[in-house]
């Protein structure tokens, strides 16, 4: 089963339509029932319900969770704290203050910290290669400070060539929201690879 990442509301219509496809063998999925609910929490300590759409590949059979791009595979938290923490941990905060702030266990939020930081290179080169595709010409990125900081740095400039790409004609995402559908989700999880992830922008 693979996690795929979707703008929440626009599952089923695209579904429909034939427009999600296969990450592994690029065939058209379809709707298989749903995968189990559950809650995730946001900022502010407000959360939400989600019961994520479950889909099947008409090519190679392989199910996958539709999770949207608000969410992460196996995190109880939302992309927007998640992304909230690499932030801080980018500007130079440690984890025990960034849990402070987020109001979540230090030891949740050395986890996550930890995890990106063991592939903060892959996520910078992959994000770095996003921002090129998205831009013909994109701003330098100059070096952060630390892999942290550099990775995070790649990812909001991603976001922002997106942004500018398709101005008008797509839901703006935030850098986390980006993050997640680029990554499928995977973004902390333990089979993240970049090497099936399609980095063209078409």
């Amino acid at each position: 089963m693979v996690t795929v990442g979707v703008v929440a509301g626009v599952v089923e219509r695209r579904l429909a339509a034939g427009w999600l496809r296969c990450p592994g063998c690029r065939g058209v999925l379809a709707g298989w029932g749903h995968a189990r609910q559950r809650v995730v929490r946001g900022e502010n300590g407000i959360g939400w319900r989600l019961r994520p759409r479950r889909s099947r590949c008409g090519g190679c059979g392989v199910t996958h969770v539709l999770l949207p791009v608000s969410c992460l595979l196996r995190r109880a938290d939302g992309v927007a704290v998640i992304w909230a923490a690499l932030a801080g941990k980018a500007a130079g905060l440690g984890y025990r203050p960034v849990a402070r702030l987020l109001g979540r266990p230090a030891s949740t939020v050395r986890d996550w910290l930890a995890r990106f930081a063991s592939r903060a290179g892959t996520v910078r080169g992959l994000f770095t290669a996003w921002a090129c595709a998205l831009d013909a010409d994109p701003p330098p990125l100059a070096p952060a400070g630390s892999a942290v900081a550099d990775a995070v740095t790649a990812v909001t400039a991603a976001a922002a060539a997106a942004a500018r790409r398709w101005a008008g004609r797509l839901v703006s995402l935030s850098p986390g929201e980006l993050a997640s559908s680029v990554s499928a989700g995977l973004l902390l999880a333990p089979g993240f690879s970049p090497e099936w992830i399609n980095t063209s922008s078409s």
